[in-house]
């Protein structure tokens, strides 16, 4: 009900004539990873042929190449996001921008949200921010990142979504991410709240039986990968994302089965089509 008073009080509040001139844009930003095909790689084309086809201009998307590896406010991170975004919203004549991240994507475009004047570009880009669709966003850290940091075996379950050490990795320590949220970034309890709207997306839980035919969305192998690190995690996770961390920052949009007919989305999946999810943020534009 937020999220539709939202929408209401922003449509309310937009004149006709803005209505009728308005260029809609929509980013995809990955999440922990250097990418330099996020389309086919991260993505892949279903999620992003149906989401597009909420656009007057279907051609008005950008699919981000970054290494979010990297700390987010590092040149290769917070810096190329700034630089892709700047560039679409230019050459496209933008100024609705609809951004969709996944998991630590969110962290990255909630830096440039909390510090505008850390990068010349950062104003132009947050006045042209709709909201952004944060899926399985990792606000408040991940136990496994503090497991992959503490070198425990099972971190080869989590190579192909988290890596391995990597400052991104480091940076996603719960208590790390605690710090951050609480001297760095907005939208979290006690602090201020971002410029614009942060909705969240939020996996509950995972399967991967093999008789089960939800395991298959997204890859299996995958499914089984995250079956196991949810071992680390609290009973309402994604595999990767403990709920209650998905949940603090800004708003929740929904929790999975309240809009996918009863289907969990575990952490691969909330960036895959998968049960619905394509169609959810496509009628969103």
């Amino acid at each position: 009900m937020l999220r539709t008073a939202f929408a209401l009080s922003l449509a309310a509040a937009s004149c006709a004539a803005h209505a009728a001139t308005a260029t809609t844009g929509v980013a995809f930003v990955h999440g922990t990873g250097s990418q330099t095909d996020a389309y086919n790689d991260y993505w892949q084309a279903p999620m992003i042929t149906t989401v597009r086809q909420g656009l007057v201009n279907p051609a008005n998307v950008v699919v981000v190449n970054c290494d979010f590896t990297q700390y987010m406010w590092d040149s290769r991170a917070a810096g190329c996001l700034a630089g892709q975004l700047k560039s679409f919203i230019d050459s496209r004549g933008i100024t609705d921008l609809v951004v969709i991240t996944h998991s630590n994507g969110g962290n990255v475009m909630r830096w440039i949200l909390s510090n505008p004047t850390y990068d010349s570009r950062y104003p132009a880009i947050v006045s042209k921010v709709r909201w952004v669709n944060a899926l399985a966003p990792s606000s408040a850290g991940t136990p496994l990142a503090d497991a992959v940091m503490a070198g425990n075996v099972f971190e080869s379950a989590l190579g192909w979504l988290l890596g391995y050490k990597n400052d991104a990795v480091r940076q996603q320590q719960t208590s790390w991410m605690a710090y951050y949220n609480q001297n760095n970034l907005y939208g979290t309890s006690g602090r201020p709240a971002l410029p614009k709207g942060f909705w969240s997306v939020i996996g509950s839980d995972v399967v991967s039986a093999v008789w089960n035919s939800d395991a298959y969305c997204g890859g299996y192998s995958q499914s089984v990968g995250l079956e196991i690190t949810q071992n680390w995690l609290s009973s309402c996770s994604d595999g990767f994302i403990d709920c209650r961390s998905a949940a603090a920052a800004g708003s929740v949009w929904f929790y999975d089965t309240a809009r996918t007919g009863g289907k969990v989305l575990n952490h691969n999946q909330s960036r895959r089509a998968c049960f619905g999810l394509d169609t959810l943020l496509r009628n969103d534009l």
